[in-house]
């Protein structure tokens, strides 16, 4: 999964939370995002122009760290 944005991303399915950790270090989750929508990005061919037109402005966030 190599991106310029995002370093990492972790799902976890029973609270529908999509946890990105930024490459510059900085850690968001993202609230009730569907599963689908977490395999479409982890199926795109670029992850951070995913994340700017489906998950930013779309979920609840809340900043975990960074």
């Amino acid at each position: 999964m190599p991106s310029t944005v995002v370093a990492q991303m972790i799902y976890n399915e029973e609270k529908q939370t999509l946890r990105i950790v930024y490459v510059s270090g900085m850690v968001y989750d993202y609230k009730n995002v569907p599963w689908e929508v977490y395999q479409a990005m982890k199926a795109s061919g670029s992850k951070g122009t995913f994340l700017n037109r489906h998950i930013k402005g779309s979920f609840e966030f809340e900043k975990v760290s960074g």
